[in-house]
């Protein structure tokens, strides 16, 4: 058995070498042109892009697929010092050296004196801590705009929205029963449809913004999560897709809406009562 010193050498070495590859790949000298190419703002949908695989892997439970997501994921942050390391920016040492000095700066009641009796003390602990590094005043760090802004700021929109409404409703921004959240829809719905009307692009993605995040406050006021509900529908209609391309003789393209309406309902029926029977050609 491998002690817990060689264990963490060949974690070392394993990471040193990933350094290497990348590194080479970007070199001037030889490297891979496509890598070459890239800069720190082209590369942002492949961090998004492996975040939610990530995510993917570990809904799925699968844990092979968990330790590819994470390599993957570890290769978009290797690549970003890489690039930023050529500018002289900052270096994959600055990035590990800053986010361990925060880890014990914002755990004093591990790498302190500090007591704590609860997570929650924790997490209170821990806010106190990161508003007090940016200068804020605990004031300032509590105010609602705050919390919302970096919310809006750092998630993914469905997500921040459904956030930014739960906490505005703690703070009474909130309707007295859910009547008056189908009314602020149907209200919403019809600014929606008027601004269509018009040539005014900004005016038109207010509006449907506006609607989205009150189809947001709906799925909160019925204890639904939008994010697993768009997913779950993303998924669906791939399934359905699959299906239809399974039960059709030829490309989809051939085929005219009618006969796509049809293949697109059989393949709902087939998900819906899990029958594998193709009786279409």
């Amino acid at each position: 058995m491998n002690s817990p010193s060689m264990t963490q050498q060949s974690v070392l070495d394993a990471l040193k070498r990933l350094i290497e590859v990348v590194a080479q790949l970007r070199s001037p000298n030889g490297g891979c042109p496509w890598d070459l190419a890239q800069t720190p703002q082209t590369l942002i949908p492949y961090v998004i892009e492996e975040a939610y695989e990530v995510v993917d892997a570990l809904q799925a439970g699968n844990q092979q697929a968990i330790a590819e997501e994470l390599g993957d994921l570890l290769l978009q942050v290797v690549l970003q010092t890489q690039i930023a390391s050529e500018h002289q920016n900052f270096t994959l040492e600055d990035v590990a050296q800053g986010i361990t000095a925060k880890l014990i700066r914002r755990h004093p009641h591990v790498f302190g004196d500090v007591q704590v009796n609860s997570a929650a003390e924790v997490n209170q602990n821990w806010e106190e801590i990161k508003a007090a590094e940016k200068g804020e005043s605990p004031e300032q760090a509590n105010l609602l705009s705050r919390k919302l802004d970096r919310y809006a700021r750092s998630l993914p929109p469905l997500t921040a929205g459904m956030k930014i409404s739960i906490k505005a409703a703690a703070a009474g921004f909130e309707w007295s029963d859910i009547d008056g959240v189908w009314s602020k829809f149907t209200e919403e719905l019809g600014e929606f449809q008027e601004a269509l009307t018009t040539n005014d692009k900004t005016h038109q993605q207010e509006e449907l913004g506006d609607l989205l995040f009150t189809i947001i406050n709906l799925a909160r006021w019925y204890d639904l999560d939008p994010f697993a509900a768009l997913q779950g529908t993303n998924r669906r209609f791939i399934q359905r897709l699959e299906l239809m391309e399974k039960f059709a003789p030829r490309p989809l393209t051939e085929y005219d809406l009618e006969k796509l309406e049809s293949l697109w309902q059989q393949a709902k029926t087939q998900l819906k009562h899990g029958t594998q029977e193709q009786n279409l050609t």
